[in-house]
């Protein structure tokens, strides 16, 4: 028999649990079977913070952005029936990115349940998929234990865990002790797989038998990105980028050829495409089945979750280890090797990009360009700003034109790709580090779906950059359509005024339509946001498509490289008619740029 203790709402034993592992805010909307916890939060407020979104996906967002951004785990919550369906978009956003989340959901009274009750669902099938760990709360004294068990679920299987709570069960009394187990285990971080000495001699033999070997690199390569930029110097292997990896590697590094595939850069591609050894490290690429699927190449990866290794392309050499330990490993088993004309063939093709993409941020285009917005963000942003990026063509904008140096932070929706993440992101970034810079740069089509929330910004004292790109189509996905057998269908937006929707919400706010306006926008927004005010800069750009470079097929044969521009460039092009890549490269203002050919013949790439 337990002795005689102090009695508390089982719901406000559970926070007690959720604080012990260090959570400060927790992302949620009012709903009438989430009074318990809503109460809860009320007694506890002086402990964690309640933070009101408007809409409960953008609670789960803000949840996932906050782990993406500090590795600590975040929690969301929402009512039942709405409420509950409303989380899903942010959960999966989670799943996918494997990032631990922990959501709280609301349910009718467990006396009413079964019978049909007002917004009564069957709430943890429809979490079974998203969830790797999905429970009913039974009795209000096994509440605090299944969220200390769902915790350390999370974080053990780097997903969503999913707790559902009949309301009546939270305001229960139960004895006042101690429920949270091992909380501080997540404070020291968990030890990593290390790869050995034979793995890493295969490695360096493959390697030396490669002529074109390339290193595709994830963000598991953390902090050890000098390490990776000397065993690239060492090995002449240069480096091409996951989208999420970029800041990861110094981009001043001749080696660093950008990221791969539609949001890239012209160098990547290319020598991804005639590579005939690509290591994969640390990375998670989920268009490889396409893109990977253009030649034959051996193939090694290195991944600390065996899990992935494989997961996207079979394997001659599956190393299953911590990034930058293999990192070391190699510089420490290796020799360096003579300079390679392959090497400098990819770094003096990635020189001839940079060159067009330092023309691009320079332009004085009339017709307002996204490179434009871009080089102006770079102008005032600070050593340590922390960007939240919308899906849509801003990805392509920001992994060819922002400076991310390994000093800043960013964050994505990466694999789940759902529009509507840049504002939640940086809620969850400025509430995280109420004294760094914060961006969120989205289009119109993204800001839109979660504009609702900007109101949050002001509620919450948030001083954040809202930067939205405003050019009346959805940009991205009239690019794919531009290279399938289709018109342009569907896409156009209603054009808004962003800024008088933003100033009504308590924000300051500009629009601009003329790049000559853009100087003395931003520093107005920095001095706003420096005065502890959210402000917005509305941008109305013109709908260019950026150089496709997803458009150019580069191939060995018979021993020599043939480049050209896909058949499927602008599909709907007159029957026969073709494009040279002189004219591809005029079209988007790249009369200087140069194919890979001339690189492997000045640099006498045999092949």
């Amino acid at each position: 028999m337990m002795k005689d203790v102090n009695k508390v709402p089982a719901a406000v034993a559970m926070l007690k649990v959720i604080e012990a592992y260090g959570v400060k805010d927790i992302y949620g909307y009012p709903g009438g079977s989430i009074n318990s916890t809503l109460k809860a939060l009320d007694i506890e407020k002086e402990k964690i913070n309640y933070i009101q979104i408007r809409h409960e996906q953008v609670g789960a967002l803000a949840a996932a952005a906050h782990t993406k951004l500090t590795g600590k785990i975040g929690v969301a919550f929402g009512s039942a029936g709405p409420g509950a369906v409303n989380l899903l978009n942010g959960l999966y956003d989670a799943k996918e990115d494997h990032v631990p989340v922990l959501a709280l959901v609301g349910q009718v009274g467990h006396d009413n349940m079964n019978y049909n009750y007002f917004q009564e669902m069957p709430e943890v099938p429809m979490f079974e998929d998203v969830a790797v760990y999905d429970r009913l709360v039974m009795t209000p004294e096994s509440l605090p234990h299944v969220i200390d068990r769902a915790i350390h679920e999370a974080y053990a299987k780097k997903g969503v865990a999913v707790v559902v709570i009949p309301n009546d069960f939270g305001f229960d009394l139960i004895p006042d002790v101690r429920y949270d187990s091992a909380s501080q285990t997540y404070n020291k971080p968990a030890p990593e797989p290390q790869a050995t000495d034979a793995e890493v001699d295969e490695f360096l033999q493959l390697v030396k038998d490669a002529k074109r070997p390339v290193i595709h690199v994830g963000r598991g390569i953390k902090n050890g990105g000098d390490k990776l930029i000397e065993l690239s110097k060492k090995l002449q292997i240069p480096l091409v980028m996951d989208g999420l990896a970029k800041g990861y590697v110094n981009e001043d590094y001749e080696g660093n050829l950008g990221t791969a595939n539609r949001a890239a850069s012209k160098a990547a591609d290319e020598i991804l495409d005639v590579s005939d050894l690509v290591i994969a490290i640390g990375g998670d690429f989920p268009f490889a089945n396409s893109f990977y699927a253009t030649h034959d190449f051996k193939y090694i990866q290195i991944d600390n979750q065996t899990i992935e290794l494989g997961r996207h392309h079979v394997p001659e050499l599956a190393i299953w280890s911590d990034a930058t330990q293999f990192v070391e490993k190699a510089l420490d088993r290796s020799e360096t090797v003579a300079p390679s004309g392959f090497f400098k063939a990819a770094a003096a093709d990635m020189q001839n990009w940079k060159q067009y993409i330092k023309k691009m941020l320079a332009s004085d285009d009339e017709s307002l360009t996204p490179a434009q917005v871009y080089n102006q963000i770079n102008r005032v942003s600070n050593p340590d700003t922390i960007y939240s990026v919308d899906v849509g063509d801003n990805i392509i904008n920001t992994f060819r034109y922002l400076n991310i140096r390994p000093t800043n932070q960013w964050v994505i929706s990466a694999l789940f790709a759902t529009m509507g993440s840049g504002v939640p992101g940086a809620i969850a970034a400025k509430l995280d580090n109420p004294k760094k810079q914060v961006f969120n740069i989205a289009g119109d089509g993204a800001l839109s779906m979660v504009m609702q929330d900007l109101v949050t910004m002001t509620k919450y004292h948030l001083p954040i950059i809202n930067i939205v790109t405003q050019n009346g189509d959805l940009s991205f996905i009239k690019g794919e359509q531009e290279d399938l057998p289709m018109q342009f269908y569907g896409l156009d937006l209603q054009q808004q005024d962003f800024a008088m929707i933003a100033k009504g919400m308590g924000l300051d706010a500009i629009r601009v339509t003329d790049y000559r306006e853009l100087p003395a926008a931003f520093d107005k927004a920095v001095q706003a946001a420096n005065a502890g005010t959210p402000f917005l800069i509305d941008i109305v750009i013109n709908d260019k498509r950026g150089l496709p470079v997803e458009d150019l097929d580069v191939k060995i044969v018979d021993g020599k490289l043939e480049e050209s521009v896909s058949h499927k460039y602008k599909d709907d092009k007159p029957a026969g008619k073709t494009y040279s890549l002189q004219e591809f490269f005029d079209y988007y203002g790249g009369q200087d740029l140069l194919p890979l050919a001339h690189y492997f013949y000045e640099y006498d790439v045999k092949l």
